[in-house]
C-alpha cells in the first residue's frame, strides 16, 4: 500500500572525528555546514566564469569571496539573534559567538550582503548595480543549499498537510513516537529550494545568453529580490512559527523582513527597463 507521507529521518551528521584525531576528536560534521561551505565553492566558480567572461582578475575575485565569506556570516548569525531572539542573546552578548550551536536567519544574511558589497564596489571602483546583477545568480543557488541544510537538520518546517508529499520529520520528536502519532508537514524547505533553483536558471539565461545584465542594468537583482522574497512570504503562510513570538503576529516576521526586498525587486525590474543602455 503506497503511504500518503514521506518518513524523513535522515542524520544531520555526517560522521563524527575519532577521539584521537587533535582539537576536532569528538567533533561532528554537520550537513548543514557541508552545504554552507558548498554554497562558497559554488558561487566561488559560478563568479569565476562570470569575471573571466568580462576579462576581470582573479585577484578583484578572491576580493570578493573575503567579503562574501565575513559578511554573509556575520550578518546571517546577528539576523538570527536579532530579529528572532533578541532578549536571549542580549541578556548575554557572548552567545552571539556561539554559532555552532545554530540560528542564522537569510534576511540578516541578506542584509549582510548588500553591505559587504557596497564596501567592494567602492574598493573596486565599480557602481553598486554592477555587481548587485551579478552576485544574485550563486546567491540564488547559495539559497537552495541552505533550504537543503535545513531539510537535513528537520528544522524549519510547516503546518500539518494531507498531501502526498507531506513529511514525517521523525528526529523533531521524542525518541520512541509512533510514526502515526508523528503529524506528515509541508516540507517548506523543498518549496524554497525549487523556487531557488529555478530562479537561479533563469539568472543564468539572462545573463550567458540574453545578456540582460549589460542591457537593463538592475533588472538581475530586482528579479531575484521579487521571485524569491515574494516566494518566501508565500511559502510562510503554511510554515510553522519559528519563534513564540510570531505565533501572535498578522504577518510573520519572515513575511516582514521580505517586504521591503519585494518593492525593490520591483522598483529595480520597472527602473532598469526605463533606463535602460
Amino acid at each position: 500500500m503506497l503511504l500518503n507521507y514521506i518518513i524523513w529521518d535522515v542524520n544531520p551528521y555526517i560522521f563524527t572525528f575519532p577521539e584521537k584525531f587533535p582539537l576536532l576528536g569528538g567533533r561532528p560534521i554537520a550537513w548543514y555546514g557541508l552545504l554552507w561551505a558548498l554554497v562558497f565553492v559554488i558561487g566561488y566558480y559560478i563568479m569565476k566564469k562570470m569575471y573571466k567572461k568580462e576579462n576581470l582578475s582573479d585577484e578583484l575575485l578572491d576580493k570578493l569571496l573575503i567579503y562574501m565569506l565575513v559578511f554573509t556570516i556575520v550578518g546571517a548569525r546577528l539576523g538570527h539573534c536579532i530579529f528572532y531572539e533578541p532578549e536571549y542573546y542580549f541578556a548575554k552578548p557572548v552567545r552571539f559567538l556561539y554559532i555552532w550551536e545554530g540560528g542564522l536567519a537569510s534576511h540578516g544574511g541578506a542584509i549582510g550582503i548588500l553591505l559587504g558589497l557596497l564596501i567592494y564596489s567602492r574598493k573596486i571602483k565599480k557602481p553598486y548595480m554592477w555587481i548587485l546583477d551579478r552576485i544574485v545568480v550563486p546567491v540564488a543557488l547559495g539559497g537552495a543549499f541552505i533550504r537543503l541544510g535545513n531539510l537535513m537538520n528537520s528544522e524549519i518546517y510547516g503546518y500539518e498537510t494531507t498531501l502526498p508529499w507531506g513529511f514525517k520529520f521523525v528526529r523533531d520528536w521524542a525518541p520512541g513516537t509512533p510514526i502515526d502519532a508523528i503529524p506528515a508537514c509541508h516540507p517548506t524547505q523543498i518549496y524554497e529550494a525549487l523556487i531557488c533553483v529555478i530562479v537561479f536558471a533563469v539568472l543564468m539565461f539572462l545573463y550567458f545568453k540574453k545578456d540582460t545584465v549589460n542591457k537593463h542594468p538592475g533588472f538581475l537583482f530586482g528579479f531575484f529580490c521579487a521571485t524569491v522574497f515574494g516566494s518566501r512570504m508565500l511559502i510562510e503562510i503554511v510554515k510553522q512559527p519559528q519563534v513564540e513570538f510570531e505565533t501572535s503576529m498578522t504577518l510573520d516576521m519572515g513575511q516582514w523582513l521580505s517586504i521591503p526586498f519585494v518593492i525593490a525587486g520591483i522598483y529595480f525590474m520597472i527602473r532598469s527597463y526605463k533606463k535602460q543602455v
